[in-house]
């Protein structure tokens, strides 16, 4: 395999200039503070390809929808995430020639993601006969001040006199790639421009989203001026001559504010402070404060890794990108497959958030952080009723496949109205909040009303067939979605039954618990007896596709063993990847899967299967799963390393782990795989550490592979931080702060007190 990127713990770093590679560079060495973000795009100007994106969460626009046939409830827009002001622009002319790597001699340039610190560096050499000229470039979003970035631009002609000219402007006239009719989305309201000071402020053509950017740029002894601005437009200048061998630096302060945060009118007053104030403080007390803020946030999420310097840095890659992601605080908010790096899928929210990236969150950060991710969901139950009604004839609520607002964005037909299984992510993320935290208290304020209104949808949507007398859900879409519009899907079917059984339980605790609320709700949302009798008739009653010739699996779909049943292995490597080499309709008729269906339920529902049933059940659908989904390997990893399929469960760490690092699906340059990343940390914690919450209890049943000398991996329970230390020879659990907390270790209780640790002998497997 061809490597882009060096391997190192703490670092990803990119070694001589790559144009053909440029973009999947820059999607690598991303940078965000779940504010805001964008790709690792020069500052100076570069002429050769490049996908210029600087992305602010919460800010889209409703792009018409573009088809080719229109079906009855398509959605009349599909969100796109912006494109915003280009922030971080600083054009640099060394004795009048304008600095373009595209153009000039570069030599030693590196490019450099500092994930310890969430900071980026470029350094490299530019030639121009025989003067000699090196330039260094650190870049951050603050994680301590989100409304802020910070650049420092240092040039230094090693063996030669140069007149150096840095104009550091703020550019709002910018594009999306991914526009459906090459529109641009933005309109100009204001901009202004003095000495060392720019500002721009653009709203969107629809929705009138405002997006402030301000600018204080500054350059030791140089002489400033101000250029003549534009409507989207505004710049400084600065001259200053440099001896051979001395450094001219400039700096590059910038604020963004938007009016999800601030009044409109305020928008300006607001960008000044917040700029000012970074300036004030300087550029190395920000680097400070940057380094000491990610320094803490690895004490709560670090996952390390010894004897294993790949896995290692796959891990860490996946986490600082969660982190840049999305930090919890707004309830608004929420995770978009691309994050900060790219407009790929829109940037909206999928049901990955919900199956996926809140088991992350739940251990690696406050409760608050998880209760906004689902309160994100409590937020838009209102649309989501519509959508039912409206888009689908059905009653209760349909939550969208993607959204920015709530409402349904997506347009693939297949997609949208059947792949419903979606609603019931959202049930079970309810769940595994209450059952990881211990506290029920959502239940009763937002947790039932969702319940209930997903129960109502799963009622409608079922088709009851007398003379089996059994449930069925015709015409889905599962997991796979390499199998479309089929019948039964037994994922579908069982996460149905399950949010019919767990709404009746979080009804009957609430009859006990808070009797008034229920009562409130009751009456509030028109629950009934009847109602509740015929959700327990469906779950009891509800079909699972069986095959005879396989009795021990359980059955993706009705008619699944009707297809050619050939395996990945016999496939001829140029099919692979068949999303790119087959047509949609050869996909469809194949047997081959895209991602974990049956063993999404296995996992979901772990407790619920024995280790005999996953074991059969991965023998025969593993060697037909292509992977092509970003979201597949990681599930797999977690049922082998369950099974003992420890090679089988590397492997598939590896490929999630390292999947955008290796540009595994060979399409990292869109962007990175921002809800999939916490995949390789669910493969770790849940797979090779086996972490589970048994009848109210946390407990792991490490196993180590055996490339690996041992791995360790901090998190947070019920008020407790916890270190959990695997090694060949033992387990080790230490508490830092605390209270006695008891863990289940191999099946056997064990009390870790405050501030110690306990140590178990590691039980071979």
């Amino acid at each position: 395999m061809k490597r882009l990127f060096a391997v190192d713990e703490w670092k990803v770093t990119e070694e001589g200039l790559h144009p053909k590679e440029n973009r999947l560079a820059e999607s690598i060495t991303s940078l965000g503070n779940g504010h805001m973000g964008m790709r690792g795009n020069f500052e100076e100007d570069y002429s050769n390809d490049t996908h210029q994106g600087f992305y602010v969460a919460g800010v889209y626009y409703p792009d018409k929808t573009r088809v080719g046939w229109w079906k009855n409830g398509y959605p009349e827009y599909f969100a796109k995430v912006l494109n915003a002001t280009n922030v971080i622009g600083l054009r640099v002319v060394i004795n009048g020639t304008p600095v373009d790597l595209a153009k000039w001699e570069v030599k030693d340039f590196t490019r450099e993601l500092d994930m310890q610190r969430g900071v980026l560096t470029r350094t490299f050499t530019l030639m121009n006969g025989t003067e000699e000229t090196k330039v260094e470039v650190v870049r951050f979003f603050s994680i301590v001040d989100k409304e802020i970035l910070a650049i420092r631009y240092n040039v230094t002609p090693v063996n030669y006199e140069a007149k150096i000219e840095f104009t550091p402007y703020l550019d709002g006239d910018v594009v999306n790639e991914d526009s459906n009719y090459d529109e641009k989305f933005w309109l100009p309201v204001d901009r202004g421009v003095e000495e060392r000071f720019a500002f721009v402020t653009t709203k969107t053509k629809k929705l009138d989203w405002h997006v402030t950017a301000s600018m204080i740029a500054d350059v030791e002894g140089a002489r400033c001026e101000v250029l003549e601005a534009t409507d989207l437009f505004v710049a400084n200048k600065f001259t200053v001559n440099v001896a051979a061998g001395e450094t001219a630096t400039a700096y590059k302060y910038v604020s963004v504010v938007t009016n999800r945060d601030h009044e409109i009118e305020a928008l300006q007053s607001a960008g000044m402070t917040r700029v000012e104030a970074a300036f004030e403080k300087g550029f190395e007390t920000l680097l400070a404060e940057q380094t000491e803020a990610w320094l803490a946030r690895w004490e709560d999420a670090d996952v390390r890794i010894d004897g294993d310097i790949e896995a290692q840095q796959g891990i860490r890659f996946n986490i600082f990108n969660m982190y840049q992601t999305y930090t919890g605080e707004d309830s608004r908010l929420n995770i978009g497959p691309k994050g900060f790096t790219g407009e790929k899928y829109g940037g909206a929210t999928y049901w990955d958030t919900e199956a996926y990236c809140l088991h992350f969150y739940l251990a690696t950060a406050k409760p608050e952080v998880s209760w906004n991710l689902l309160k994100y969901r409590h937020n838009q139950l209102p649309q989501a009723k519509e959508n039912a009604v409206k888009n689908v004839g059905m009653e209760g609520a349909l939550y969208p496949m993607v959204t920015m607002n709530g409402e349904e964005c997506h347009n693939e037909w297949e997609i949208t109205h059947e792949e419903i299984h979606r609603n019931g992510a959202i049930a079970h993320a309810i769940f595994n909040y209450t059952n990881f935290t211990g506290d029920k208290s959502y239940l009763g304020q937002y947790g039932l009303e969702v319940l209930v209104e997903i129960s109502r949808y799963w009622a409608s949507r079922v088709n009851f067939v007398p003379h089996k007398d059994v449930y069925m859900i015709l015409g889905v879409t599962g997991p796979n979605e390499y199998d479309n519009n089929v019948n039964n899907n037994w994922y579908t079917n069982l996460i149905a039954a399950w949010t019919l059984e767990y709404t009746q339980e979080v009804y009957n605790y609430l009859k006990d618990a808070e009797p008034a609320r229920l009562e409130e709700l009751v009456s509030t949302l028109g629950i009934t007896d009847a109602e509740l009798a015929k959700w327990a008739d469906i779950q009891t009653k509800m079909y699972y596709p069986k095959d005879d010739l396989v009795p021990d699996v359980f059955m993706q779909q009705d008619g699944f063993m009707d297809k050619e049943q050939i395996l990945v292995k016999d496939l001829d490597p140029k099919h692979l990847p068949l999303n790119q080499n087959w047509s949609w309709d050869r996909i469809l008729r194949s047997n081959f899967i895209k991602q974990a269906d049956v063993l999404q339920g296995l996992y979901t529902f772990g407790d619920r299967f024995t280790v005999e049933q996953k074991r059969a059940n991965f023998d025969f659908y593993e060697p037909r799963t292509v992977h092509e989904s970003s979201l597949s390997p990681c599930v797999y990893s977690i049922i082998a390393a369950e099974v003992g399929y420890e090679d089988k469960a590397v492997e598939l760490y590896q490929r999630s782990a390292r999947l955008d690092l290796d540009n595994y699906n060979n399409d990292t340059e869109d962007g990175l795989h921002i809800t999939s990343m916490v995949g390789s940390w669910m493969s770790i914690v849940h797979g090779f550490a086996g972490m589970r919450i048994q009848e109210d209890n946390l407990s792991f049943s490490p196993m180590i592979p055996k490339d690996w000398n041992g791995y360790s991996f901090n998190m947070l329970w019920r008020g407790h931080h916890l270190t959990v230390t695997s090694s060949r020879e033992q387990v080790t659990i230490k508490q830092t702060g605390g209270t006695d907390v008891t863990i289940h270790v191999y099946g056997n209780a064990v009390t870790v007190p405050a501030n110690e640790s306990i140590t178990i002998e590691t039980v071979k497997a």
